[in-house]
């Protein structure tokens, strides 16, 4: 952690209590997300209609918790007017909610589509590739939210870097689609569907990795957007290994 980061030292104790409550509440609605992906991902790799359907009802926990949040912040800012670190964990928070619910989102698409996949009948060993993918775009969020609970930028710059694993597996999962539809046009329909759960999860990896970015941001200051992760471990005199 940042030795210049300070989240708790202030002469209001209800203001400490404010931030420290607030950061409790997005590491809540990260353990939703992560539910709502678990649940998505068994849908799909047992066929499991009911399943499917519990995530498809579910989001509107994730979404009124980010609605919550976000007016928590705007009461914060307006009363404590806070500046700094307060100020820069008060604008990470609101970015991170927003990805977390559209990751929530992308949770959704798993369970409406593993019901129409279902309905098709088609066979759960065709997701042998989804499942991995799954398992490490879940292993991404986790580690995301831990490295915001922590505050610990390198974590999170270690996280960023598996975003590239996540894309890899989504490209060798979409050729492998492409070549079965070629094969037998009969497999289409649910060859796309298969391809839009696996563009779902590669795009979970997308926000997570924005999570990540929006620790460093939070810890050294630094708005690594748009940067190689390569340059970011140079500028923070960090190295990751290989």
């Amino acid at each position: 952690m940042e030795k210049d980061l300070h989240l708790s030292q202030h002469i209001s104790q209800r203001f400490n209590a404010e931030l420290e409550e607030i950061r409790n509440r997005v590491m809540k609605m990260g353990g939703l997300v992560e539910k709502q992906i678990s649940r998505g991902m068994k849908a799909l790799l047992t066929s499991d209609t009911e399943y499917g359907e519990l995530v498809t009802s579910s989001d509107y926990e994730i979404n009124a918790l980010e609605v919550d949040i976000d007016e928590e912040c705007m009461q914060i800012l307006a009363r404590r007017q806070p500046a700094a670190s307060d100020l820069r964990l008060i604008v990470t928070i609101i970015k991170t909610i927003t990805d977390l619910e559209r990751i929530g989102d992308e949770a959704e698409k798993l369970g409406r589509y593993s019901v129409l996949l279902a309905d098709e009948n088609t066979t759960p060993g065709h997701f042998v590739e989804l499942g991995h993918l799954g398992h490490h775009v879940k292993r991404m969020l986790r580690d995301a939210l831990d490295a915001f609970a922590r505050l610990d930028a390198e974590a999170a710059l270690r996280t960023i870097a598996d975003d590239e694993l996540v894309n890899e597996e989504f490209d060798a999962i979409s050729r492998q689609l492409i070549t079965r539809m070629m094969e037998d046009p009969r497999e289409i329909k649910n060859a796309l569907r298969i391809s839009w759960c696996a563009r779902a999860l590669e795009r979970m990896g997308d926000h997570t990795k924005n999570i990540c970015e929006y620790v460093v941001f939070l810890v050294h200051g630094k708005d690594i957007r748009h940067t190689s992760l390569e340059k970011t471990q140079e500028s923070m005199g960090i190295d990751l290994g290989d």
